[in-house]
């Protein structure tokens, strides 16, 4: 009986452990992103993040919106199609790796178009790149310190 329950719990960890995680689930599990996670639920974008893509995201974490004064943080997530523009200017169409990352102007899925500089590190518009490569099921993740304003 014993070594059932314990063969059940293995075999359960085992299943869970290979479960799919997209780019929103990794980002919850990493821990780092509330604030972002709160943004995309406010905006209506968890399901877009959780579809097909792939997507390249530049993901500022809490610390890079605690950059942002409260009240005008507050005020953002209360006006749904800024923080749309807002969060949608932070995804690039397609799987792009740190490897091939170049440097100059790249289309957002806002619209617009963010500039990535790889001198002395990636940075794209003024945010630095702090971690790279967090891979998804439906695309890559790359930490970013500051949250980016579409212009």
């Amino acid at each position: 009986m014993k070594k059932t329950f314990i063969t059940t719990l293995l075999a359960l960890g085992m299943a869970m452990s290979v479960q799919a995680k997209d780019i929103v689930d990794t980002a919850v599990a990493a821990g780092s992103f509330k604030t972002l996670a709160t943004a995309l639920g406010a905006a209506g974008l968890v399901d877009t993040l959780k579809g097909k893509g792939p997507f390249t995201v530049f993901a500022p974490t809490d610390e890079a919106f605690a950059k942002i004064p409260k009240a005008d943080l507050d005020a953002l997530l209360k006006d749904k199609a800024k923080l749309t523009a807002v969060l949608t200017y932070h995804v690039v169409p397609g799987k792009v790796m740190a490897k091939d990352v170049k440097a100059g102007k790249v289309k957002t899925v806002q619209g617009s178009e963010m500039t990535i500089s790889t001198t002395g590190g990636v940075s794209v518009d003024n945010a630095k790149v702090v971690k790279t490569d967090i891979v998804a099921d439906n695309g890559v993740i790359h930490v970013i310190d500051t949250v980016i304003m579409p212009k």
